[in-house]
């Protein structure tokens, strides 16, 4: 016997046999009787047994056709759970989403905002790769990935919804900036101990920024040098060195006196904090909300002006 090809004929058989004849089915299928008819014959054809017996007035099943009838019944109910499953996850958020961000920008706020829609959609898992290496959202089958780029974002064939800007300043512990002049100018804290993040080329170099768009760069030789932001935080807290870090993240310790910000005049280029996406096109209600929700996020908490 050969395989089936279009198990529409099956759902077409279960109809026939429901209606009790080929009118009746042809017309609650919204399909011409000859039509309905010829895919029923082909149907058998293919299988290679006889699954109707047919007279002028009625149809009745053979006792193949009655086994047969009895898994077409199963597959039709499986269709409609499997659509209803579909038209569910459409309707409100639920099911899991699959997504990547680097660590450094979970720990400037954007896992806070994650737990947060976690909490309030129960039916939604969401599978979280925090790394710092450049995903493939297609080949890894990633619902999207969050990035942070300086502008312009470069082209690409994914779709792209800019979540927010993420602005570094530069901090410093109370202890550590008892110990120098209160500094008027970029040129005055070039004395100070510095921490960076880590650079593969090992040539630190800061960009920052002033009101009217000017530049200033600022090569330095840092203390400390690492890929993860929680441990710049600590060092800057415990008074070793100047840091350059994202605003959101030192908020809370510059309102708790744990760091001062330095030459709140200057900071960093804003770089653009955005999702990566296959396409726009049948996003469910569980990747959009969530979307929707770190854009919220982004803005209650004033992160991007």
């Amino acid at each position: 016997m050969n395989a089936i090809t279009d198990l529409n004929d099956l759902r077409l058989f279960a109809e026939v046999v429901e209606r009790g004849s080929y009118t009746a089915a042809a017309r609650g299928l919204g399909l011409q009787t000859s039509k309905l008819s010829r895919r029923v014959r082909a149907l058998e054809e293919e299988l290679g047994v006889r699954l109707l017996n047919r007279t002028s007035r009625s149809l009745s099943l053979t006792e193949t056709g009655r086994q047969f009838h009895q898994h077409c019944l199963a597959l039709v109910a499986e269709a409609k759970a499997a659509k209803e499953i579909v038209e569910r996850t459409r309707s409100k958020p639920q099911g899991t989403v699959r997504i990547a961000c680097p660590v450094a920008l979970l720990e400037s706020g954007i896992s806070t905002i994650i737990a947060r829609y976690v909490q309030d959609n129960p039916d939604v898992q969401v599978l979280l790769d925090a790394t710092n290496r450049r995903v493939d959202v297609v080949e890894e089958g990633l619902d999207f990935a969050i990035r942070v780029r300086l502008p312009p974002l470069e082209n690409t064939d994914l779709a792209v919804r800019q979540l927010g800007l993420s602005i570094h300043i530069l901090v410093a512990s109370p202890e550590l900036a008892a110990r120098y002049p209160v500094p008027g100018s970029i040129e005055s804290v070039k004395e100070w101990p510095t921490l960076s993040m880590a650079s593969s080329n090992e040539r630190f170099v800061w960009n920052l920024v002033d009101a009217e768009g000017r530049v200033t760069s600022w090569a330095h030789q840092p203390r400390l040098a690492t890929d993860d932001l929680a441990s710049l935080r600590m060092a800057a807290i415990s008074g070793v060195g100047v840091a350059m870090l994202p605003r959101e993240l030192v908020e809370t310790d510059i309102q708790g006196g744990r760091l001062q910000h330095l030459l709140p005049g200057l900071a960093s280029t804003p770089g653009l904090v955005h999702a990566i996406f296959p396409t726009r096109r049948g996003m469910v209600p569980a990747v959009r909300h969530l979307l929707d929700a770190l854009v919220a996020g982004f803005e209650g908490q004033n992160r991007w002006r």
